[in-house]
């Protein structure tokens, strides 16, 4: 199998099975409902899991939850910790919701603090860090590499950290340095000791050090959003590496999610939470909606995707709807392989599916959509007795030509769940 990797910006083949495959993402900052763009990088990797092990790969996936954050001490002054617990519920019981199962592990912050403040301490004794005034930050003269991930190597100006959390930059020797740890500030209602004094870590050596905790200090994948590369994940391979850890061997970073052409944020308010899409869309939709957007691409997302995404839900449930049990058939494995296997490509994957559907190939079709978590449109589901004898009250009444009792019926069938069909044969009996 290959996989773009942005380190490289090549393919890059996976060692064969049975591996192993350590894979870790980064997850959500709590401190609201997660809007449906977090939700891709959760439906990757999820994805991802669940072929490697299909090919026979050993696989272990840390995705974390990020609950020590400016964001949440500002969405909750005082309150931040509970805040964070409760974002935090709410996102395991949205993304469960999606039915995909859920990763090996998902590591908070706040409950990796000894490992974070061990990382720290060596790369303060290798000289790699250093303390001041109460903060500890990353020494980026010391690591030649920086900038590689990003392309921005050797580029100072372009280098300057741009962090999501408030620093202070007069106590850093260089602009592009980055805090490690930061003193207590007043108001914030989480604290951790440590050897440079009271306070908490920063966002960025958080996820290196649940990584290693979880996956070990060599891993084969790290993934999340594009819009982590620099100076996030810059950072974390500079941590990690300083600190003599191989850390990821790969990178895959995927497409951000647009909402009517601007990239879906928390921050600029544009949002469509994952819960709210679900109610109104349902899993079966947001996960085609999904499966249609090549994984390294920004994906749009709109009424108008939504209700196309819709449709080919529809489409698979009801080629389902009272079919007689097929026949043995071979799976179709190798198909999906070869496109899966190169660079997991999604949108190849659906049209086949398309293809199988087409084909009556049921046995591929079911074994292919419940590989994607969408196993439920592939129920054969048989209509009540007591509809199919409306249904056949209401094809009398066609047959006498007594449309108005004909039109009865059927409101009466549609107001029970179900839409009747007229076929050459007879009718169909579909959920609606």
């Amino acid at each position: 199998m290959r996989l773009f990797d942005t380190y490289t910006r090549a393919l890059v083949e996976l060692p064969p099975p049975p591996g192993p495959i350590r894979i870790y993402v980064c997850g959500p900052t709590v401190y609201q409902r997660i809007h449906i763009g977090n939700a891709r990088p959760f439906v990757l990797s999820m994805w991802l899991k669940r072929w490697l092990e299909e090919s026979g790969y050993e696989v272990r996936l840390a995705e974390n939850i990020t609950d020590i954050n400016d964001k949440i001490y500002a969405a909750a002054p005082g309150h931040s910790a509970e805040l964070a617990e409760q974002a935090s519920r709410w996102y395991v019981e949205d993304t469960s919701l999606l039915g995909l199962g859920r990763p090996d592990y998902e590591p908070k912050a706040s409950e990796t603090i000894p490992e974070i403040v061990g990382l720290i301490g060596q790369l303060v004794d290798g000289g790699f860090a250093y303390p001041a005034g109460g903060d500890v930050y990353f020494r980026v003269a010391a690591f030649p590499e920086y900038g590689r991930l990003s392309g921005r190597e050797g580029d100072h100006d372009a280098l300057h950290n741009p962090s999501e959390e408030a620093e202070r930059d007069e106590l850093k020797e260089d602009p592009r340095d980055f805090a490690l740890w930061k003193a207590h500030k007043q108001g914030e209602d989480t604290v951790w000791e440590s050897p440079w004094g009271r306070g908490r870590p920063g966002w960025h050596i958080e996820c290196s050090a649940m990584a290693e905790k979880f996956l070990g200090p060599v891993f084969e994948i790290h993934g999340g959003g594009n819009d982590l590369i620099f100076p996030h994940h810059e950072n974390e391979i500079a941590q990690s590496r300083a600190a003599g850890d191989e850390f990821a061997r790969m990178w895959m970073h995927n497409g951000m999610l647009q909402l009517t052409g601007e990239k879906m944020s928390k921050s600029l308010g544009n949002i469509v939470s994952l819960h709210d899409a679900i109610q109104e869309w349902g899993r079966e939709a947001i996960l085609l909606f999904f499966m249609n957007g090549q994984w390294r691409k920004p994906i749009e997302f709109s009424d108008e995707v939504m209700a196309q995404a819709s449709a080919q839900a529809e489409t698979f449930r009801n080629y389902f709807v009272g079919l007689e049990p097929e026949p043995e058939e071979e799976i179709e494995r190798d198909a999906l392989a070869r496109v899966l296997d190169d660079d997991f490509n999604t949108p190849d994957a659906l049209a086949l599916f398309h293809d199988w559907r087409a084909r009556g190939r049921t046995a591929s079709l079911r074994w292919g959509l419940e590989l994607f978590g969408l196993g439920d449109l592939a129920e054969t589901v048989a209509a009540p007795a007591e509809l199919v004898a409306l249904a056949e009250r209401r094809q009398e009444a066609r047959a006498g030509r007594d449309f108005d009792e004909a039109d009865r019926l059927r409101g009466e069938i549609e107001d029970q769940g179900w839409e009747v069909r007229d076929v050459a044969d007879g009718f169909e009996l579909v959920p609606k």
